[in-house]
């Protein structure tokens, strides 16, 4: 199954990777997603940065497309709302629906996505 990788994992993995281990794994076995929400977080900051090759590397990672279902986002929020998870922003909604419609699993270092697993059936 494919992961999709969240911001905060690539944040941590650039930074000093005691978090996220998992992505060297991942990268060797080709498990690794990314979608254009999550590269939008990363680019800008990397390209004020001059990381080059590592834009250019994110943007060989298998890219996962991104058709947003407004009805379906309302109902993730609905559902997290009534089982009480309260703060869950609009693109961390977008990502899950992205990762449900693709089947893959979220590696992320926010702990509301592992709350959402449960509420939303995410892989």
């Amino acid at each position: 199954m494919d992961v999709l990788v969240d911001t905060s994992v690539w944040i941590d993995y650039f930074r000093s990777g005691e978090h996220s281990s998992w992505v060297d794994d991942l990268l060797d076995e080709n498990r690794v997603a990314i979608n254009d929400l999550i590269l939008a977080e990363l680019v800008p900051f990397l390209m004020v940065r001059n990381q080059k090759k590592i834009i250019q590397l994110l943007q060989g990672i298998r890219n996962l497309t991104l058709y947003i279902d407004w009805n379906g986002i309302i109902d993730f929020q609905y559902l997290c709302l009534k089982n009480g998870l309260n703060g869950v922003v609009l693109p961390d909604l977008i990502i899950a629906q992205n990762a449900a419609r693709h089947r893959c699993a979220i590696y992320s270092l926010d702990q509301h996505f592992t709350l959402m697993r449960g509420i939303l059936a995410l892989p």
